[in-house]
């Protein structure tokens, strides 16, 4: 697995550690880890294919972005310290969650974050915005603005817009010119959208449900957790507690980050 770009905050203080969404970055997480380095030793991890953080191969070269393989990668990182309070949403829920399974001495408490250990029947909605990110004519930008513009119409949530435009980044190669590019593995994440969109039930077979303390947060306005997986959910994560945070969809952490920060605050507590 290739090599995990990470940011810390704090020196002091038990670990939190906190893994991104699809599309995201470790610093979508900054006000929140900021806020919490005052008593906690907070660490922001880039996933694969995302930030800084270096790109999967998919087949033949390797076998693409692999949840199981993903968390034991970041299992690596944690190892030889304290055990951990993981936050993880979407996509960093279900690395989160996988790998509190896999490795649970490492994680002393789990928060998860709008996601449930299912497979979801969500990849077009994906496949759609990784098309249109992928149509921009990068080149012909002269400006941030004019991204925002190019993908309205394929993207008309301006909140997922934003959020899919923090991946834009303007670079100056050694040669001195100046472009637009993508930060994420835009291809390979589309080509594993199938395996991103799943839960890894066959990689588990055999595992033991967590008895550490789990926190579900979840948006009201959001339809990734819902009473219909409560089952998979008590049966992975046996003590867990859902709690539905008002005005928020899936990016909870973003639409309702005092309430979010409260409510975490309060279970690392």
């Amino acid at each position: 697995m290739n090599a995990l770009h990470t940011t810390s905050y704090g020196e002091q203080g038990s670990r939190v550690v906190f893994l991104h969404g699809l599309f995201g970055q470790g610093r979508n997480w900054t006000q929140h880890a900021k806020a919490l380095a005052v008593e906690h030793r907070v660490l922001l991890v880039d996933l694969p294919d995302h930030g800084r953080s270096t790109w999967t191969q998919g087949p033949p070269g390797g076998r693409g972005f692999d949840i199981l393989e993903v968390a034991d990668t970041i299992a690596g990182e944690l190892a030889g310290d304290d055990p951990v309070a993981l936050v993880g949403h979407s996509l960093g829920g279900k690395v989160a969650m996988a790998l509190t399974l896999r490795h649970p001495g490492l994680v002393e408490r789990l928060c998860v974050v709008d996601i449930a250990p299912v497979a979801y029947q969500r990849a077009s909605e994906f496949a759609g915005y990784i098309e249109a990110m992928r149509g921009l004519d990068l080149a012909a930008l002269a400006q941030r603005a004019d991204a925002e513009d190019a993908l309205a119409a394929a993207v008309p949530n301006r909140t997922v817009r934003s959020f899919l435009l923090q991946n834009l980044r303007r670079e100056t190669d050694p040669g001195g010119a100046s472009g637009w590019r993508w930060q994420a593995n835009l291809l390979g994440l589309g080509r594993d959208l199938g395996a991103i969109s799943s839960w890894p039930e066959d990689g588990l077979a055999g595992t033991a449900p967590y008895g550490g303390p789990v926190l579900w947060l979840a948006g009201a306005n959001s339809e990734y957790v819902t009473d219909e997986y409560a089952p998979a959910m008590d049966r992975w994560f046996p003590r867990n507690r859902r709690v539905t945070i008002k005005n928020a969809g899936h990016w909870v952490h973003s639409e309702q980050p005092e309430v979010f920060l409260e409510v975490l605050r309060r279970f690392l507590a």
